[in-house]
């Protein structure tokens, strides 16, 4: 999708005060209304400049836009960052529900999401005047899912400073992490979101989940992968190795005569299962080792002689066993 260039769009810089883009946004309005305008493309033009200033109007939406960076140029092939959103409390849902009509895909793709859930949330406080739902992401270890934990974290809250820029205010709280949970659950905290008028009760933050890039586990559903790297003996005499879990070594027996790329799956030591009010735990996933056969350097005279030494008495042809290659001359 192509990378949407909101200030310039505007027709401001991104330091512009919220009633610099609000004046920006009025002038481009009047010149391109579709019912006045004599412009070519003026629905288009219109359209884009109420995109634009949904956005940058927005303290929140402003915030998160901007910390995608200033690198990208208008019109360029655009694929969002992963979790370039976490760290971010946004009121209500903090994500509007998308009319495919009136936004951009790139306005879909960034701020198209829909918390239905928030939004009937925030209609009930509106009845008692309480205060809004907040909802932010957050990145956790994968371990900390196997065990539970108790962390702290940090959100910015974006806000406006006296001069009408924006700013941010560092937000640490100290949250429990159930243990079972998974990518994409929350973790809802009472009372820790927007406070309430008159005297009402302040709104809960809603905490989506997501995990931290790991050194050397892939998550795929419920199911891990481990690259293990294993010596071309091991593989092919068999080996009993220690391999990592997200809960601690286990034993694995390699099998003798294992190739490249074999898998090797240790049932339910993935994600843990987590129950959900009067549910019952989800099933756990499983690990899988991946075996990634390493050869040693031929970096020495011994080394050398020992690769000749197998080059001569095994006689092995590793294309000649894959079937060989067929000749197409």
């Amino acid at each position: 999708m192509e990378y949407k260039d909101y200030y310039r769009i505007m027709g401001v810089a991104r330091d512009a005060t919220q009633e610099e883009i609000k004046r920006a946004h009025r002038k481009l309005a009047r010149k391109y209304h579709p019912d006045v305008s004599k412009e070519p493309d003026a629905e288009a033009h219109f359209k884009e400049a109420g995109e634009a200033y949904e956005v940058l109007k927005d303290p929140e939406k402003r915030a998160a836009y901007d910390k995608l960076g200033s690198e990208w140029q208008a019109g360029q092939e655009f694929h969002p960052p992963p979790d370039w959103d976490a760290g971010f409390a946004f009121r209500g849902g903090g994500y509007t529900a998308a009319d495919p009509g009136l936004h951009s895909r790139f306005f879909e793709e960034l701020f198209g999401r829909d918390y239905a859930r928030s939004a009937r949330a925030a209609g009930r406080q509106s009845l008692r005047m309480g205060g809004e739902d907040q909802h932010a992401k957050v990145l956790i270890d994968l371990e900390d899912s196997f065990t539970g934990a108790t962390r702290s974290i940090s959100l910015r809250v974006p806000e406006l400073t006296d001069a009408g820029r924006l700013g941010a205010r560092e937000r640490t709280l100290r949250i429990r992490i159930p243990k079972g949970i998974r990518p994409g659950q929350q973790i809802r905290l009472a009372g820790q979101g927007g406070r309430g008028f008159g005297g009402a009760e302040p709104g809960d933050l809603y905490l989506e989940v997501g995990f931290r890039d790991h050194p050397f586990y892939r998550l795929i559903g419920a199911d891990i992968y481990l690259d293990l790297p294993v010596a071309p003996w091991e593989a092919a005499l068999g080996a009993n190795v220690q391999v990592p879990t997200p809960s601690g070594f286990v034993d694995l027996r390699i099998p003798a005569d294992s190739q490249q790329g074999r898998k090797l799956r240790l049932k339910g030591r993935g994600l843990v299962g987590r129950a959900s009010g009067k549910q019952a735990a989800a099933p756990a996933g499983d690990l899988y080792v991946v075996l990634l056969v390493t050869l040693p350097p031929a970096d020495s005279d011994a080394a050398k002689q020992l690769y000749r030494q197998m080059e001569t008495q095994l006689g092995f042809n590793p294309r000649a066993a894959s079937g060989g290659f067929k000749s197409h001359g």
